[in-house]
């Protein structure tokens, strides 16, 4: 997130030009390569047979802010996977006058992420998540990627008061630019959540679909959470319009929801028309 999400993250976008369909935006998450998403762009042409127009880029910032702007006749943000797509939903909401129609984010911790993983071991392997806050909580924890969406339950007036990224995206902060980004995250056509139970990363799961924690470490749905009562960014509008979609498939681990054909069927398809 930041300026730092530019240097931790890898990603790729892989733009897809057709006639019959908009172009379309994969980018891959934190320890993924372009080569991991082999079976989705597959997946994806076979609908729209778009495999003679690809353009790979490497940074993601540049990738999709010069991509979506370029895009005239409108795009679909699709698949933007694991952290990329709290990433991209900062993009969405900060970028104005933007031309997405249709943001499916795959398996994101759009609501913050608090769990003992193996990832969280990789990145902090002194730590666990109840102490984790010590860390993340500070100038310096902001510094990194995994600390903008640390949603500690336990220590709700840190985050709020810490977090740099998450609670300013999503308004649980004071931001002069609250307004502004509503309205141009609104500007979407159709926001597509997808998780699992079986997830085994985003935790908790329903993260992936703005539900979270309460301070029992309860998971409260979406339609229960302040975000979406008070319509911080703009969830309570589009559940209004009807242009929220939720996908919930178990079985599915973390790795392999951008391989599953059954998910891309089921969940993503119908929406990149």
């Amino acid at each position: 997130m930041k300026g730092a999400c530019v240097w931790s993250l890898v990603a790729v976008c892989v733009l897809c030009v057709c006639v019959a369909y908009k172009p379309v935006i994969i980018i891959h998450g934190l320890f993924d390569t372009s080569a991991d998403f082999i079976n989705l762009h597959r997946f994806i042409n076979l609908v729209n047979h778009s495999s003679d127009n690809i353009i790979m880029c490497l940074l993601l910032l540049l990738c999709v802010t010069k991509s979506i702007k370029s895009a005239r006749f409108g795009l679909h943000c699709k698949c933007t996977f694991s952290i990329c797509g709290l990433v991209c939903r900062g993009i969405l909401s900060t970028l104005p006058d933007h031309n997405v129609h249709s943001f499916i984010s795959l398996s994101s911790p759009q609501a913050g992420q608090y769990g003992d993983t193996d990832y969280l071991k990789y990145l902090f392997p002194q730590f666990v998540k109840s102490n984790l806050y010590h860390v993340c909580y500070t100038a310096v924890g902001q510094k990194i990627s995994i600390c903008n969406y640390w949603n500690d339950p336990h220590h709700r007036d840190m985050y709020i008061n810490s977090s740099d990224y998450l609670a300013l995206l999503n308004n649980e902060r004071a931001n002069p630019n609250s307004t502004a980004w509503k309205q141009n995250f609104l500007r979407i056509k159709k926001l597509v959540l997808i998780g699992g139970a079986d997830d085994g990363v985003i935790t908790p799961w329903q993260s992936s679909q703005f539900g979270f924690y309460d301070e029992n470490e309860t998971v409260v749905e979406m339609k229960n959470q302040k975000v979406f009562l008070m319509d911080f960014f703009g969830l309570k509008t589009l559940y209004a319009r009807g242009d929220l979609i939720l996908c919930s498939m178990a079985g599915v681990a973390h790795v392999f929801w951008h391989s599953n054909e059954t998910v891309y069927k089921t969940c993503i398809e119908k929406w990149l028309t």
